[in-house]
């Protein structure tokens, strides 16, 4: 187990980097743009009177070097790594925390972890850190560190193994051997049929140890998995008509 603290300096270095990049613009700016830092590229500035003038940080280049002195000195005045964490842009959180884990506590990297996974709309599709890189990253902190008491009981209380589902769109079929699945087929349901589409629902068993979290913060009884762990991986038969219409 890691019995290191936080650097809470190096951690600061890092987020510096990070703010150091080029905004990356989009079809939709300057109002939408990709940075660790800020998704938009016009940002407001207060004044002593509590006024407010518009920056535009990608054309007027005094704008950016001014913006990028207030979010440093904001990461300069951290007092902890989380202070740091809600500075940075949703995005880009398992960027930070791929480069900051080697100064992290375990402690801290698990409430890092855990939070980046459920705040972020599609953690597994970030294309900074790879499917590897997080399971590392999950593999690295003992499992009561990623879970709050709750979900930490119920990760206890699982049998072995363990049969979970994911479902998968028709648009993301290949995706099967995922970090992410689930503990219930109705959720697999949702995502396999969201937006419309006509996606399949796989089921599969893994043995307890190699579950490295659950979550029920986005209701979705999530379970993170080391995927080169499933065993019996298969399309999950079809509900019943009569499942079904309770879902509706």
């Amino acid at each position: 187990m890691n019995s290191r603290n936080t650097d809470l300096e190096q951690a600061k270095l890092v987020a510096h980097a990070l703010l150091e990049v080029e905004i990356q613009p989009t079809e939709f700016s300057p109002m939408i743009v990709s940075h660790p830092f800020t998704n938009t590229g016009v940002v407001l500035f207060p004044d002593e009177q509590g006024n407010f003038t518009q920056a535009d940080l990608l054309n007027q280049p005094t704008d950016l070097d001014r913006w990028r002195k207030r979010v440093g000195e904001q990461i300069d005045k951290a007092k902890n790594v989380s202070q740091i964490f809600m500075l940075l842009n949703k995005p880009y959180y398992l960027t930070f925390i791929k480069y900051a884990a080697p100064h992290l506590s375990e402690k801290d990297l698990g409430q890092l972890l855990s939070d980046a996974w459920i705040m972020s709309e599609f953690p597994n599709a970030d294309r900074n850190v790879g499917t590897r890189e997080l399971l590392a990253l999950f593999k690295s902190v003992s499992p009561e560190y990623l879970m709050d008491q709750k979900d930490w009981q119920r990760y206890q209380s699982l049998g072995d193994p363990v049969t979970v589902y994911r479902g998968v769109s028709s648009a993301d079929k290949g995706n099967v051997k995922a970090l992410s699945w689930t503990l219930d087929r109705k959720t697999a349901e949702w995502f396999a049929h969201r937006f419309g589409k006509d996606g399949t629902v796989y089921t599969a068993q893994i043995k307890k140890d190699d579950i490295h979290a659950y979550f029920s913060g986005r209701k979705e009884s999530e379970v993170i998995v080391n995927p080169d762990r499933l065993e019996k991986i298969m399309v999950a038969p079809r509900l019943q008509i009569r499942e079904t219409m309770k879902m509706k």
